[in-house]
């Protein structure tokens, strides 16, 4: 949303349903691709579990219903309040006030990032991660759709403000975007295949698609691998920095404009 409004792009390809399902689906394919022997296993343990009828003390199994778990606040938020944000970020132009918003949003994000890298305690590894941990991330990855409060962003804030370790508290929040993301995109591919049976795909919105999926699918997997590998040594701090840039370069210029 931020980079057409800024550069003033205003193509309708770029805020299509046929780009979005593309995004949509590369960063799936990246999220899949990344943690393709995590999700054998996962997906292994809860078909294991359901067939038995129970949850036993297995870590697998314990994390996928962990983050199935979480996945529901987001699916409840997404059910409520999808048409109301549409309405007042998805339109051309976007309101001033509503770039005002999703500047104060970043900023606090960024804020409450800072705290959590400062003042969480940092000594839980992934497999220590309960079904507290779980739903209290869940809570933050709904607050994400609010543009402006970034899913990772929420959810590896919620992960450190928890005691989580840095890279235990991102591995968690990747993990986790792949549900939320399919279940988005299955929603989005069905309205797109409602709108190409009337006839309401037009031919830019098709050149973009191969192009938004690949991009999406290649700089996902690849800033997947590159946070990881930085949080390990690294605090968060770079990122807190970058949000309270990004945020004032959004206010300045929606107040300027």
């Amino acid at each position: 949303m931020i980079v057409p409004w800024l550069f003033g792009w205003s193509d309708p390809a770029l805020g299509s349903l046929t780009f979005d399902v593309a995004l949509h689906l590369g960063t799936l394919l990246a999220v899949v691709a990344f943690f393709a022997s995590d999700w054998v296993r996962l997906i292994g343990a809860w078909f294991r579990s359901v067939f038995r009828l129970r949850i036993d003390d297995s870590p697998d199994t314990r994390m996928a219903w962990y983050l199935l778990l979480a996945c529901i606040p987001g699916g409840i938020a997404g059910v409520l309040f999808e048409g109301d944000v549409t309405a007042s970020f998805h339109v051309a132009p976007i309101p001033r006030l509503s770039m005002i918003l999703m500047a104060v949003a970043i900023a606090v994000l960024g804020g409450l990032l800072f705290l959590a890298d400062w003042l969480g305690q940092q000594k839980r590894p992934f497999a220590k991660i309960g079904p507290l941990d779980a739903a209290v991330i869940g809570v933050a990855q709904a607050l994400a759709i609010f543009p402006g409060v970034s899913r990772s962003g929420a959810t590896i804030t919620a992960g450190l403000a928890l005691g989580l370790e840095r890279d235990a508290a991102a591995r968690f929040s990747f993990l986790l975007s792949a549900p939320i993301i399919a279940g988005a995109g299955i929603k989005s591919i069905y309205e797109l295949a409602s709108g190409a049976s009337a006839g309401a795909i037009q031919r830019a919105e098709l050149i973009m698609f191969p192009v938004g999926f690949v991009v999406a699918a290649v700089s996902g997997f690849l800033c997947i691998k590159l946070l990881l590998s930085f949080l390990q040594k690294h605090s968060m701090r770079a990122f807190v920095y970058y949000r309270w840039g990004l945020a004032a370069l959004v206010l300045i210029v929606a107040l300027v404009r």
